[in-house]
């Protein structure tokens, strides 16, 4: 019985030792008929990129080993001509996947180090007469790490030089996580810096280099409009939109049904794809490999978001919670498993994620949180039909949203509040609600009423959604009420929630604009919504607030 791998990314380790590989070897055969001299594909996190880029490696590399074998039983091996290619080109071959530091400093240092190391393992160099006292002082220099930044951002350049010259064969260089520094950049403020250095290191290797066979990337976004890849017009870009790739990265159906069957799981097949299944490359329908994995290698402990707490989702928790009304709002739509229609940027500019609804739509799709149910390309722009892919990534999103409860009361008193709420126990609601509402003052724009609402209807729709229908902003009676909590057992209590804020121009108050929402909730007979489902007890809620300041008031 094959073992199962869980974080090994080395090809020839998963190959050698006996365990299970999803055969993605035709993945080779598609670089190399791949017409374009540099190819970037930017897939979501463990996805298999660093995998499939060490497949690369040792398929292309010209090497003291013999590692033929590794290939004899994958498909590649069907294709002779392909295979003549096998260990006939030096590579230089780097990922940046670690690169993960909260200041320039260390992340400059630790660019020294994987360049240091590529250089270490082609120190034969040294031994041969293809280098000048010069070139040997300049490759010493980089070992030891004692370059200054430009002559880092020309190392890998001059490394495929070396090994052009020594080889009599251009160079493949395979470049893995290439934009993990940038993320680090952008998260711990030191964006300007690593944009500027990745931009001159990836150009100068890449772009018009007489020494290049062919350049590999991989990535979780493109970061094009950054100019990373300015006047690059050898450069290919395969997003998760395209065809290019679409099945070399993470798991197809039959694929899972044969991992399934052989280690004799098969029946839990449609629970693995509730789990671990919805997201889409191109036109293939893909499973999570690091998912299925994990989920195979435990499966007696049932189903578990294993994806999801792979890493601390700094920056999408970030970006949800600075994200305003109209991101919130159509939050609520995923929640409830409905598909939102947006414009999708493939060209995310890192620095202004958060800047527009766009590019925060863009980065959850390719950053592997949405996935497309329709594509339609019209006046110049890419619409899509969005949806949460899986109950593994929908976990993710009730746990961001109850964090930002988490982060004003705690989990206890939360629950307390909702209960309190369901319960008609007004009183005890007013008074951790006020607490809640102060709390997060530091959290949320409090002057951004529509913000904190949507946050709020958000923890509703979390926290109730078993026992409750929750609603917002829909058409009831004569007019649009804000929260409408649906008991699904009609003996149960539903509530009616009317939000206003105070109207200092108006002369309001909390008294009077608390009594402006009672009002409005009997104006427009909201209740009609509840009645004609059959719920008879009905608590109408009026809340008020200012600044921190707040006020419940129950009709």
């Amino acid at each position: 019985m094959k073992k199962i791998s869980i974080g090994i990314s080395d090809f020839k380790k998963l190959i050698s030792e006996n365990y299970y590989y999803v055969d993605k070897s035709l993945f080779i055969k598609e670089i190399i008929d791949d017409g374009s001299e540099v190819i970037l594909i930017p897939r979501p996190r463990r996805f298999g990129k660093t995998l499939n880029m060490s497949m690369l490696k040792y398929f292309f590399e010209k090497s003291d080993e013999n590692n033929r074998y590794l290939f004899e039983n994958l498909k590649i091996n069907d294709y002779k001509e392909i295979m003549d290619m096998q260990g006939k080109y030096p590579v230089i071959y780097i990922t940046f996947k670690d690169i993960k530091y909260s200041n320039w400093e260390d992340c400059n240092i630790g660019i020294k180090s994987v360049i240091s190391d590529v250089y270490e393992k082609h120190k034969y160099l040294l031994n041969s007469d293809f280098l000048d006292e010069r070139q040997r002082k300049y490759f010493n220099d980089v070992l030891n790490k004692d370059v200054n930044t430009v002559e880092l951002s020309e190392s890998l350049k001059t490394l495929s030089k070396y090994l052009t010259n020594y080889y009599k064969q251009k160079t493949v260089v395979l470049i893995d996580e290439y934009d993990v520094p940038i993320q680090s950049g952008y998260l711990n403020n030191y964006y300007g810096k690593v944009i500027e250095f990745m931009r001159i290191f990836l150009s100068a290797v890449l772009k018009d280099n007489e020494y290049l066979q062919k350049g590999v990337l991989t990535g979780i976004l493109r970061v094009a409009k950054e100019s990373i890849f300015s006047g690059l017009n050898n450069l290919k870009v395969c997003t998760i939109l395209k065809n290019h790739y679409s099945d070399k990265f993470g798991f197809l159906e039959g694929e899972v049904e044969e991992m399934l069957k052989y280690y004799n799981i098969e029946s839990e097949m449609d629970e693995v794809r509730k789990w671990y299944n919805g997201y889409i490359f191109g036109k293939n329908v893909i499973y999570n490999p690091w998912s299925i994995l994990n989920y195979v290698d435990n499966y007696e402990k049932g189903y578990r978001p294993y994806w999801v707490n792979t890493s601390s989702n700094d920056l999408v928790k970030i970006i949800l919670t600075k994200s305003g009304e109209f991101i919130k709002k159509d939050l609520e739509d995923l929640i409830k498993g409905k598909d939102i229609v947006k414009t999708i940027n493939e060209d995310i500019v890192m620095k202004d994620i958060d800047k527009s609804s766009e590019n925060v739509w863009s980065f959850l799709l390719f950053s592997g949180y949405l996935k497309v149910v329709n594509e339609e390309f019209k006046r110049g722009k890419t619409y899509c039909n969005l949806k949460i892919p899986n109950l593994e990534v929908a976990y993710l999103y009730e746990e961001i949203i109850m964090s930002w409860f988490n982060e004003s009361i705690n989990n206890e008193k939360f629950n307390i509040m909702l209960k309190s709420l369901v319960n008609g126990d007004i009183e005890v609601f007013e008074e951790i609600f006020s607490e809640y509402l102060i709390k997060s003052a530091s959290y949320f724009d409090i002057e951004e009423s529509e913000s904190f609402y949507h946050a709020f209807v958000l923890g509703i729709l979390v926290a109730l959604n078993e026992e409750y229908e929750v609603k917002s902003n829909r058409e009831s009676g004569y007019g649009r009420y804000d929260i409408m909590i649906i008991p699904k057992d009609k003996s149960k209590i539903g509530i009616i929630i009317e939000f206003k804020k105070v109207n200092k121009r108006r002369k309001e108050n909390l008294e009077i604009a608390v009594q402006n929402a009672i009002e409005q909730i009997k104006n427009k007979n909201y209740r009609q919504d509840l009645l004609d489902r059959g719920v008879k007890n009905i608590i109408e809620l009026g809340i008020a607030f200012e600044g921190k300041d707040v006020l419940v008031v129950q009709s």
